[in-house]
């Protein structure tokens, strides 16, 4: 059959908030034992079954966060849960069930939402985690997503920020970069697009940076590779706003300091040529770019022999004292570049 071009699609107010979320709900089931009450109650229940309770939240805004012109619907949504995701898996713990809150404008049919709710269920799915409530309410300046994710771990396996020591070995899992690069080609498009809609946009050979911008992944694996190793890490963060930025982060929480060289931040070569295609330094895209959702940590010196030839981790620096301060030890040389919180800022970055 030929796709309809002018489908008619569904204003909200055709089921009204209560009626929507039903709508947007009805399909969700089940993965977690924890989960006692759901959907459709005041409040959730949760039974930590004697575990520890993590909780986070984020609110991603049209305009801000995202832009529509090039996000699809079912992306953000899953990208979504995937941000939220990744806090939970930098304590080390397990994500067990999410809240959903829509602020919505009158030019978002139902049919919108039902992409957005899409992904949503695709990355609990994939994740394991159960839609447990949420809210909706309408919007006067675009659409406006918050979620809140909850996650369970016995106590004496969460990690925190404040734990690493001097000469601790400071370790990111995956490679950096990616998905600030994969921004950059997205919105070189969409501006093409702006001054010509009759151009096609030329995005051949930029698969694994668009997939890293538009799908991340939160590293929830690691939690599992650490305990096969048998490494505790001493202190742990997910990298969402630049590896300096995070880096910060954890000098801030630990009170200590960070040298990072240069030549062990591992990137991918479709970032390096993208970047150089684009007169950008690579090394400070991955520095600076943010949304990559790989995991920073510190482990002991002494699990040096564990972690060294693994494939998922990279030792990229070591802690220091903390008056010694953070630096970026320049490739080839001894020189000492100051770290430098650049990351994505939402009060400073618009347009993402």
């Amino acid at each position: 059959m030929l796709e309809d071009k002018n489908p008619e699609l569904t204003p909200i107010s055709a089921y009204g908030e209560f009626g929507l979320i039903k709508h947007l709900t009805e399909n969700f089931s089940f993965d977690n034992s924890s989960t006692e009450v759901s959907v459709g109650d005041d409040c959730a229940v949760i039974n930590p079954e004697g575990q520890k309770v993590v909780v986070t939240t984020d609110v991603l805004a049209e305009g801000v966060h995202f832009n529509l012109g090039y996000v699809p619907l079912k992306h953000l949504g899953y990208k979504a849960v995937v941000v939220n995701l990744s806090d939970v898996a930098a304590m080390n713990a397990t994500p067990t069930q999410i809240l959903v809150s829509l602020a919505v404008s009158s030019r978002f049919p139902v049919e919108a939402l039902e992409e957005i709710y899409a992904g949503i269920y695709m990355a609990c799915k994939h994740y394991k985690v159960d839609l447990v409530g949420g809210d909706t309410t309408s919007s006067t300046s675009g659409l406006v997503i918050t979620i809140t994710a909850i996650g369970l771990e016995n106590s004496e396996n969460l990690i925190k920020r404040n734990g690493a020591k001097p000469n601790d070995l400071l370790v990111v899992t995956g490679d950096l970069g990616g998905a600030y690069m994969g921004l950059q080609i997205l919105e070189r498009e969409h501006s093409v697009y702006l001054a010509n809609p009759n151009m096609q946009p030329e995005m051949e050979g930029y698969d694994y940076i668009l997939e890293r911008q538009l799908k991340p992944e939160a590293r929830t694996d690691i939690k599992k590779t650490l305990k096969e190793l048998d490494i505790h890490p001493t202190s742990m963060i997910d990298v969402s706003d630049g590896l300096s930025s995070e880096t910060l982060h954890l000098s801030d929480q630990s009170k200590v300091g960070f040298r990072i060289y240069e030549e062990k931040i591992p990137m991918d070569s479709l970032t390096i040529s993208t970047a150089e295609e684009l007169n950008l330094n690579p090394v400070m895209c991955a520095l600076n770019g943010g949304e990559d959702y790989e995991l920073l940590f510190t482990i002991a010196p002494a699990d040096f022999e564990k972690i060294k030839n693994h494939p998922d981790f990279t030792i990229i620096g070591h802690a220091v004292d903390l008056d010694q301060g953070n630096y970026l030890v320049a490739r080839g040389s001894s020189e000492l570049i100051p770290l430098n919180a650049q990351g994505w800022d939402a009060f400073l970055n618009k347009g993402k």
